[in-house]
């Protein structure tokens, strides 16, 4: 008999700057990709309140961002190719990188694992858990203080709090 292993804690990223047929503004966007998420398999713990942020780069139009947590057991290549697949059912298509999007998901913790290992997971190119970018994005910290605050970085051995603290005192 197989033991069941417990499924491993994951954080989505979920941002929207356009408004879609269906789903209207951005903000709706958010909260439909929640219940798409659940029923791709990732059911939603904790959502986090709907942030109102600056556009990064040339997108242009603010975002609404939150996060959400949940569990898999599926690996960070999985996970992300399911998170494409949601992202593909709003309309998203691949463009430019800092584009306007109907919706943007992004894996940004995997429990306390690290993807694809802590020794290639700064060099790397492609699938990272944790996000690399994610102790630098105030729109990604901000609203995981209020779903995950003591969440600890596998890597950088920081808190969310402590991320976050960290990156509004510069």
């Amino acid at each position: 008999m197989a033991l069941a292993t417990a499924a491993t804690p994951i954080v989505i990223a979920i941002g929207s700057n356009r408004p879609h047929g269906r789903h209207g503004r951005p903000a709706g966007v958010v909260r439909a990709a929640v219940k798409a998420l659940a029923e791709a398999g990732f059911p939603a713990f904790a959502v986090s309140p709907i942030l109102a942020t600056r556009a990064v780069g040339p997108g242009g139009r603010d975002y609404a961002n939150a996060v959400m947590t949940s569990s898999t057991h599926l690996t960070p290549p999985e996970i992300v190719a399911a998170l494409k697949a949601v992202e593909r059912s709003f309309g998203r298509r691949r463009g430019r990188r800092w584009g306007a999007r109907v919706l943007d998901l992004d894996l940004i913790a995997w429990g306390a694992g690290v993807w694809p290992g802590r020794l290639l997971w700064r060099q790397s190119r492609g699938i990272a858990a944790p996000h690399r970018s994610m102790h630098m994005r105030d729109f990604v910290l901000t609203p995981m203080l209020a779903v995950a605050p003591h969440w600890r970085h596998p890597v950088l051995g920081l808190s969310v709090r402590q991320m976050h603290a960290r990156l509004r005192n510069g």
